[in-house]
């Protein structure tokens, strides 16, 4: 399937006729992206919502329709300008391969705002030829093409991305269309054809009174299902509220936190914390108090007590040298009697008194070099005096320096948790803050129990249909025994089995082969290829597990926004792999909250090769002029335009070209 053409004539912001050509093709080269540039309001989403109505009809799921009827819609849609008579149009041409022949369709809905029927009026051209028939059962030839239970999977946007990105299980919604897209629900619909026939065959061998219990126990069934399809649309509409009161309680505390409210609650706690600190401060200044009154003052003349020790040191060797003198002059006088005793010749005693008088000279000479004494100190006070100035002082010269530092530390937490006050919100702003954010907590709490409740509800539910079901087998297997139909009855019972075995063994084949694309696409997108080994996808709810190489699971929690924002388009491009549907792409604002090399990978990778056709609906800022020129450079582009919003008139127009 290939879009050709998009007509738009006064719808939504388009006045008049605007022609938009999609082909995926330039001068007879194929380049898949369709690039079509536009500010936030300028009417992209409009235009994806043209082509969900040209398609759908009535069933369109539309971004602008809310709670709407349909004529509603329509007459919502119809441009401001629109003058009485002209017509709102939507034109919508394709190529599709019928019989191993492409044919050209063509797509027109018709409406007029002063026609108040609330109807549109449908045409389909094929090969430029009217085929009313068609028209009469389009809704379901589309199916054949492109399901409406799956388009969300190929026409989607950014916002639909980061809603799947956050989910830890995806949406029953998306689960279905997976369902849907993998082929998993035709096993399932041969199941519950079965079922009707095997109830026509029981109601055609049951008596009055078993016919009229089984139509009871029918009649419940259908009731039953009939709420379910009720039910499952009030989750959708309660999911959406616990979305939007999650957002509204997210920025209520942002704001709540940004504008001081956060520290005028805490106020008292910081208050005392530096209380607590302050303390801290007082103990250690005390602690400096006592250490001043120590050694520590005599840090200030530390020169002149280096210079006394020396000068105690010079004195006790003085004094040393002073005692061993008096004992070598006792020991000369000794040693020169017994020299004269000896009666050596007079020579020899002469040298010898001669080197005697050297000797003591040079000891009085060393006495005489260690100056004058004056501190008159022993031994004991000395070393006293040395382990006072080598030890104590040192010791508590750290002590002194530990404590400072500390000090400091202390001061500069007192001024950040000051400062942490100063910006506090005053009592009155607070009150409207706290009061704000309370609304948005307990808005957010209902939301989630009307959720959870719904979602109980709806298990109570399909408990209940299925025990009425396992109650209408029942019935009619112990009321009911024909010998001609019976054996279709039992027969269908082993086909059921069959069939359950087989989506069984279908969905894991399928399962296994869309986990492998998943993972190939997922690693492929990422700047971190070694990040993830491989992606595991749950059996029945489709939950995503991710495991690293080393076998290990691997938080989703553990993924960046932009991370888990490319898993989740991995996983929407493994999708359309598996399904084998040849089908385009049509993505609204489709780079989000990506980083540079995350862009820089989706760019790159994804939108050329993502399918044959890729219809991409972006900001400046998310294309910009680095991703268009890469765009360009690997002749990926096949059209670009621009739609201009002009704010005077409200009006958009279609021109040729991008932002640059």
């Amino acid at each position: 399937m290939i879009f050709t053409e998009l007509v738009l004539e006064n719808f939504g912001a388009y006045a008049n006729r605007n022609v938009i050509n999609l082909r995926p093709e330039d001068e007879d080269v194929t380049r898949p992206i369709i690039l079509l540039g536009g500010m936030n309001g300028g009417g992209k989403t409009t235009l994806m919502d043209a082509i969900r109505l040209a398609l759908y009809g009535q069933r369109a799921k539309c971004s602008t329709r809310g709670n709407l009827g349909y004529s509603g819609f329509l007459m919502q849609s119809v441009n401001g300008k629109v003058e009485p008579g002209d017509l709102t149009k939507i034109e919508l041409s394709f190529e599709h391969i019928v019989n191993d022949q492409w044919k050209e369709f063509k797509i027109i809905r018709v409406w007029d705002k002063y026609n108040h029927n609330g109807k549109d009026s449908l045409s389909i051209k094929v090969d430029n030829d009217y085929d009313n028939a068609l028209a009469k059962t389009w809704d379901e030839y589309v199916e054949n093409i492109l399901p409406l239970g799956i388009s969300n999977l190929f026409l989607f946007d950014g916002e639909q991305v980061k809603e799947l990105a956050e989910l830890d299980t995806p949406p029953q919604p998306v689960v279905e269309a997976i369902s849907t897209l993998l082929g998993l629900e035709l096993a399932e619909k041969l199941v519950i054809d079965l079922d009707v026939l095997v109830s026509r065959k029981r109601k055609s061998l049951a008596d009055k009174q078993q016919l009229q219990t089984i139509e009871e126990i029918e009649t419940r069934l259908k009731q039953l299902e009939e709420r379910k399809v009720s039910l499952l649309e009030e989750l959708g509409v309660l999911q959406q509220q616990l979305t939007k009161a999650q957002k509204k309680q997210k920025s209520t505390y942002n704001k709540f936190r940004t504008e001081g409210g956060k520290i005028a609650k805490e106020r008292s706690e910081l208050e005392a914390e530096i209380s607590e600190i302050s303390k801290i401060v007082e103990q250690h200044r005390h602690e400096l108090i006592i250490l001043a009154g120590k050694s520590l003052p005599l840090q200030l003349i530390l020169p002149l007590l280096e210079q006394s020790k020396l000068q105690a040191n010079q004195e006790l060797k003085k004094e040393q040298l002073q005692q061993a003198k008096d004992i070598i002059d006792d020991r000369d006088r000794k040693l020169l009697s017994h020299i004269i005793n000896l009666q050596l010749e007079p020579d020899h005693l002469d040298k010898i008194k001669f080197f005697i008088e050297q000797e003591n000279q040079n000891i009085n000479n060393i006495i005489q070099s260690q100056g004058s004494s004056y501190l008159a100190i022993d031994r004991e006070q000395l070393n006293q005096f040395a382990h006072t100035l080598d030890h104590k002082l040192p010791l508590q010269q750290q002590q002194t320096q530990d404590i400072i530092t500390n000090l400091k530390q202390l001061e500069v937490e007192i001024d950040s948790l000051e400062k942490q006050i100063a910006t506090a919100a005053s009592p009155e702003a607070y009150q409207k803050l706290n009061h704000a954010l309370n609304t948005a907590q307990k808005q957010l709490d209902k939301c989630q129990r009307d959720y959870d409740r719904g979602q109980y509800q709806y298990t109570q539910l399909d408990r209940e249909i299925e025990q009425t079901k396992k109650e209408l087998k029942n019935y009619s297997e112990q009321n009911i025994d024909s010998s001609n139909d019976q054996h279709l009855i039992n027969s269908a019972a082993k086909v059921q089995q069959t069939l359950n075995l087989f989506r069984d063994k279908l969905t894991l084949k399928k399962l296994n082969k869309l986990e492998v694309e998943v993972t190939e696409c997922f690693r492929y997108l990422l700047h971190k290829s070694n990040l993830v080994h491989k992606v595991v996808i749950e059996r029945n709810s489709f939950r995503l597990s991710l495991y690293d190489p080393d076998g290990q699971l691997l938080p989703k929690q553990r993924l960046s926004a932009g991370e888990k924002q490319l898993l989740a388009i991995a996983f929407l491009w493994g999708l359309a792999r598996v399904s084998g549907r040849n089908l385009p792409i049509a993505i609204d604002t489709p780079l989000g909250r990506l980083d540079s090399s995350h862009r820089y990978n989706l760019v790159e990778r994804y939108f050329p090769t993502a399918s044959h056709q890729v219809i991409l609906l972006s900001t400046d800022t998310e294309i910009g002029e680095k991703e268009v020129t890469m765009l360009r450079k690997q002749d990926a582009i096949s059209q670009e335009y621009l739609l201009k919003y002009n704010t005077d008139s409200r009006q958009t127009t279609v021109n040729k070209g991008y932002f640059w």
